[in-house]
This record gives C-alpha cells, structure tokens and sequence, in this order.
C-alpha cells in the first residue's frame, strides 16, 4: 500500500481495553491531510473536472472517462454475484451472507476500490435481531492502524466524522467508532493537544476479529482512472476549445469594402430614429440579400480557420491514450460489434482480465476475512461451519459466443468430463445440480426404451397364431 495511506503505532503503545484519545486524533488528523486525495477521485467520478473552475474559459466541457472507466472496470470484475464452493454443505453460511447483504456489499466495494484504491466493510448485528449486516463505509472516514512489524498486523479500525462548532468558539470534535478484535468503542475526541481521558464503555461485539475489512485494490492502493486525470483533463481542455472554435466560426464578421451598409442612425416612417447598421444587418439576415451600389464595393465574412482534421487526430490519440494506460477498452469501440469470436475478445480484453486478476487476489484476501467472521459469529449460534475448504469464485461479465461454445462441447463431449465441459456454458450457474439433472433424465429415458421394448413379445410378425396355439 501507499505509505500515505499507511497508519501504524507500536504494539505496546496501545491498549484495546483503553485506547489512547490524543493517539486516535493524531491519526484522524493525519487521514484528514490526506482524505484529500480520496476527494479528488470521488469528484472526478461525479463529474466535477478540474476544468469547470477554469474561469477564463468560455466553453467547460466535461467528458467523464473517468465514470466510464470505473464503471466498466466494476461491472467485469464483480458485475456477477460472488459464488462460494466447498466440498461440504455450507448452505448456512451462504445463506448468512445473503441475508446480510453480501451481494450489495461487494457492489459498492467494487466502485469504491475502482475510485479510491481502497474500500472498507463493517460487519455488525442488525438492531434487535441476531443475524448479521455487511455496509459498505467510505474510504474518506475510515482507516485501519496495523503494528510496525513486518506482518503489519491489525491493531483497530476507525470510523469517523467532524463534529464542527459553528460558533467557532470551540474546538471541533471528532466522533469516531474505534473497533479491536473485542471491543467496540464510541469516542467523543476533541481536537485540542490537551490529554482526554477516555471515559465511554466499550462494547464486546463477540466477532472474533476487527468487524471493518479493508480491501485494496491492488499494491499500491491505485484507482483505475487515478494515474490517466492529466490525459482527462486535457481531453476535456481539447473538447472544450473545440466547441468555442465552432462558435466563433459561426459568428463570422461581415466585411464591407468601398460603400457603407447604412447611416449612422436613420428615420423610420413614424419618424423615430433608430441605429441604421443594427437594422441593416437585420434586414440582411432575413432576406439573406445584400445590395452595395458603387463602383469596387464588395463583402465577405472574415472568419477563423482551423485544422479540424488535425484536432481530430489529437482527440483519438488522447482517447487511446486514456484507455490505453488504464487498461480498459473502449466498449463502444465498432472493433466490439458482431459476432467476435472468444479468441478474438480475449485478446481485446487482456489488459483488463490481467488487472482484474489482481483485484481478484487482493479482493479474496478480504473475503476469507469476512468468512472467518461469519463462521465465528455462526459457531456462537451452535452452527459449526468449516471454511477451510471454501473457494470463492468470481465469474466474469463477458458477452459470450454461444455457437462458438456449443461446438467446442460438442467436439470434446467424451473426451473430456461432463463437469467441465458444463462449467463452460454460461447459462449454466450450478453444474452439479445440471449433472443430476441429466443423471435423471437418462435415467427416465432407459425406463421408457425398457416399458417400451422389453415387455413386448419376443415373436416375429405373422407367428401369432401359433404362439396362441401352443398356449393353449
């Protein structure tokens, strides 16, 4: 991870049983300098581009990649629900996760990691009942402090806000909700250098483990579109002179040479007087006809030239550049239409497969951690689960060439087992209960080919006479 967003104290410094307020606002304040940089791509997302505070622009146009970026980047990467697999019944856990909200959870973890890098979960009871929630919580108020060994374990988790005085005569206060592997605590911190003493009672949450998971999005904690808001910023400053060049070629001066267009001011016939350029021009916009009497006189607009050819090529190649170096297509691109073949769409789709594999790895990191809490809290119901033989399985948001599909199930049928060959059809979600299924059908359709063949009677056509005989 980024060293920024990096928050770490020695062990012995700090104790879950009675966490250290001037500790904790050091660190809010610390996250607070650098939440900035988190509000930069939150604001780029939503559309809020550095060039609509450009004042001495006439035009601002924003062209949101970024948006569209995360956005295709999330719906590949966990557009498709999370699926968990184990040779064991795990129908309890699996149902847990869906009643806490699993699915939605990593939804939002998943534009939150594309936007921030970084993205954090918190696990806790629902209100009066005993089952549990998952909420997504912002990377801006939330950070998890590890020990400065190099496992960098988890001490606790923060999640905060300001609590501003408007009167300005106190200091502000951060409220912040503080959870250890047992306890979870809500602080009241004032933000003054003064020693506070921490007062509040602290709640055993029973969780087994720090219920706040915190997800990268990869090493270093990068966004998707972080790195490539130069070239966006460039593209919108292309885009936007273009348009004001459009207008001032539209709005072309009219030169007259060698006679005038009108007095200065003339009388109309109610006798007022009026500016007689202004209503020449009038006239000459309506009736698209203009009569110059004398020898030499002549008129053209004088208008500006642009190579739009050239801002073309410009444009394209910062497009390319945008998707190029964050690795995700284009998918509107006409090189994506048709019936592309699945050789074909990989290769177009490799850059962004290759950096969702690394989201992938670094996601199921803080799955297992979601797992084993859930466990925990099941195994205090009586529910013994075991989940080290849980895998979970991501499945991937890709249009699928289904002719393609079935002929290569076709060639390989016999050759290769039938699981695997059913793992490969998109439509197909629980393979093993497809092979059951087919399992249930042969078995049908033996019954039938028995009901059908088997009880007849073994006599060739024409002989039933004398097989009636010999039964009497």
């Amino acid at each position: 991870m980024r060293t920024i967003y990096t928050f770490t104290i020695p062990r012995e410094r700090f104790d879950e049983s009675s966490p250290d307020k001037q500790v904790l606002r050091q660190l809010i304040s610390k996250h607070i300098s650098l939440a900035s940089k988190l509000r930069k791509n939150i604001e780029y997302y939503e559309g809020k581009h550095k060039i609509l505070g450009d004042t001495e622009r006439e035009n601002k146009l924003v062209c949101n990649h970024a948006k569209d970026i995360s956005d295709t980047v999330v719906s590949y990467f966990i557009g498709n629900p999370v699926s968990y697999k184990s040779s064991v019944d795990i129908t309890v856990l699996t149902d847990a996760l869906e009643d806490a909200g699993a699915d939605e959870a990593d939804g939002d973890n998943g534009l939150e990691l594309s936007i921030y890098g970084l993205a954090y979960e918190y696990i806790y009871v629902k209100e009066n009942e005993t089952t549990l929630c998952i909420k997504n919580i912002s990377a801006e108020n939330t950070f998890m402090v590890k020990d400065d060994s190099i496992e960098e374990n988890e001490l606790f988790a923060v999640y905060y806000y300001v609590k501003k005085d408007d009167s300005g005569k106190s200091p502000d206060h951060y409220m912040a909700t503080v959870v250890t592997v047992n306890y979870k605590y809500e602080l009241d911190i004032e933000n003054t250098p003064t020693i506070q003493s921490t007062t509040e009672v602290p709640y055993i949450h029973h969780m087994g483990e720090i219920p706040i998971i915190e997800y990268q999005n990869n090493k270093l904690a990068i966004g998707d579109f972080e790195l490539q808001i130069p070239l966006i910023d460039a593209y919108n400053a292309l885009m936007s002179d273009r348009i004001t060049d459009k207008e001032q070629f539209i709005d072309a001066i009219l030169a007259i040479y060698g006679t005038l267009l009108a007095d200065d001011t003339i009388t109309d016939d109610e006798g007022k007087e009026e500016d007689g350029i202004k209503t020449a021009m009038q006239k000459v916009k309506q009736r698209k006809v203009l009569e110059m009497p004398g020898e030499g006189a002549k008129a053209e607009y004088l208008t500006r030239t642009f190579d739009e050819s050239g801002v073309e090529i410009l444009k394209k190649a910062i497009e390319q550049d945008i998707h190029k170096f964050s690795h995700i297509p284009c998918m509107t691109d006409e090189s994506f239409g048709g019936n592309v073949s699945g050789v074909a769409m990989e290769f177009k789709l490799l850059g962004m497969e290759n950096i969702t594999k690394i989201k992938t790895r670094y996601y199921k990191k803080g799955l297992r951690k979601r797992l084993r809490i859930f466990a925990n809290f099941l195994n205090l119901k009586g529910q013994q689960i075991d989940i080290s033989g849980i895998t979970p399985t991501f499945t991937r948001a890709l249009p699928k060439n289904l002719l393609e599909i079935s002929q290569i199930i076709a060639n390989l049928w016999g050759k290769i087992s039938r699981k695997t060959l059913l793992s490969q059809v998109p439509f197909v979600e629980d393979v093993d209960e497809e092979l059951k299924r087919l399992d249930e059908e042969e078995e049908k359709a033996i019954e039938k080919q028995q009901a059908l063949f088997g009880m007849q009677e073994n006599t060739p056509p024409g002989n039933k006479d004398t097989k009636d005989d010999v039964d009497e």
